[in-house]
């Protein structure tokens, strides 16, 4: 098979959770750790640490692999979604897994993988792990696909764990209130592991100090701790909670010996997106118009979007705007902008809201806009009407932003 051939036999015959939504969410470890068993348990062959948490998990995941990077280690990333090249998920010092590899997992392991019926995220978790350990890091930094406890990268036994934050996003699956959706998050904690807790409140602190108690797991709370000031190329005011989360982790890990510098953490933040290839994270596309894109789409993501839009300076602004159809509107499109000129639109994935549903949810909320066929045309048509001083943004889902990008 060519590289685009087994892209589509993984996309079109094992569930994947961002195009199907939860009907591809399996609550059960049984398949990974069968899968695990099967690939002679590549996740006991290289250290890791563990992220999860409903925002932030992938600026933490990959300012850490920056870091770490610039410290002289072989740095292992495994994040998701991807945004242009499912290879995106699986890097080592900011590179991709090269497409040959991709194509010899698939080949090699094609009858069990079908047999076992493995889910898309399933596979994809067993094929970083082997590729990680047959090209021996130093460390690798996995992040969580969905919740923890239940989540496919759960089998790691990680060197130290953090959970960024916590707040409503995929209730249906992960439960509707603060105090559940943490009780899931928490499930990464492991035993006499370290934990870094990036954001927190009452209700979920609770939650993580009885865990980690249980587990004999040393509890930090990033909030409490002061560090220094570091410069970095990823821009957004949610980024301070992030490097804030970062830096506590750095500290656990030099106390535990691994040989980090402030001059290496300095060199990581500022160079994040040359060192790993971040995508999507308040990341500027354009200039007159200034175009913006950010894949924030939850309640507290959106929260900082916004704050930050309210800082920069045009004459009119233009949202290019497409959703997921099991998103919450009525707790997101209140904190949408009124004064902004709406251009609906509907990715080209299965979970997309229809962009007449969007935009007639939307007009219940004072946000007009037109309708478009696709995202392409949705920007094209932002472009053409935008003038120079104007700003166009483009969000409302990860995939809107990977369409663009």
């Amino acid at each position: 098979m060519t590289y685009s051939q087994t892209l589509e036999w993984m996309f079109a015959q094992l569930p994947m959770y961002q195009h199907q939504g939860k009907t591809a969410f399996k609550k059960d470890l049984t398949n990974t750790l069968f899968l695990a068993e099967y690939l002679d348990h590549p996740e006991r062959k290289f250290k890791s640490i563990h992220i999860a948490g409903t925002n932030g998990k992938g600026s933490v995941s990959h300012i850490l692999a920056s870091v770490l990077q610039q410290a002289g280690y072989k740095v292992g990333l495994y994040t998701s979604p991807h945004l242009k090249d499912f290879r995106e998920r699986i890097k080592i010092n900011g590179k991709m897994a090269s497409e040959e590899f991709v194509i010899t997992f698939i080949e090699e392991h094609n009858l069990f993988l079908q047999k076992t019926q493995l889910s898309f995220f399933e596979m994809t978790v067993g094929m970083a792990f082997k590729y990680f350990a047959q090209e021996k890091v130093d460390i690798a930094i996995i992040e969580t696909g969905l919740g923890g406890r239940l989540d496919s990268t759960n089998i790691i036994l990680p060197e130290l764990s953090i959970i960024t934050n916590i707040s409503l996003d995929h209730t249906s699956m992960l439960g509707d209130n603060l105090p559940a959706i943490a009780h899931e998050k928490a499930g990464i904690i492991k035993s006499a592991t370290p934990v870094v807790i990036g954001e927190s409140n009452e209700k979920t602190s609770e939650v993580f100090i009885k865990k980690s108690k249980e587990k004999g797991a040393p509890l930090f709370f990033a909030e409490e701790e002061v560090y220094p000031s570091y410069a970095s190329d990823l821009k957004g005011l949610y980024q301070v909670k992030n490097k804030q989360t970062v830096l506590c982790a750095l500290n656990r890990l030099k106390k535990m010996g691994w040989q980090i510098s402030s001059k290496d953490i300095s060199a990581g933040f500022k160079q994040v997106i040359k060192n790993t290839g971040l995508l999507g994270r308040w990341q500027q596309l354009g200039l007159y118009p200034k175009i913006i894109c950010d894949t924030g789409h939850n309640p507290e993501g959106l929260r900082y979007v916004f704050k930050q839009l309210k800082q920069e300076e045009y004459n009119a602004l233009h949202f290019v705007l497409g959703v997921v159809n099991d998103k919450d509107l009525e707790s997101i499109l209140p904190m949408f902008p009124k004064n902004a000129k709406y251009y609906f639109c509907a990715a080209a994935v299965p979970r997309a809201l229809n962009a007449k549903t969007l935009a007639d949810k939307a007009s219940e909320f004072g946000l007009n806009g037109e309708i478009y066929l696709s995202v392409t045309q949705a920007f094209q048509t932002a472009k053409d009407k935008a003038e120079p001083k104007d700003l166009i943004f483009i969000g409302g889902s990860t995939f809107t932003v990977a369409e663009i990008l």
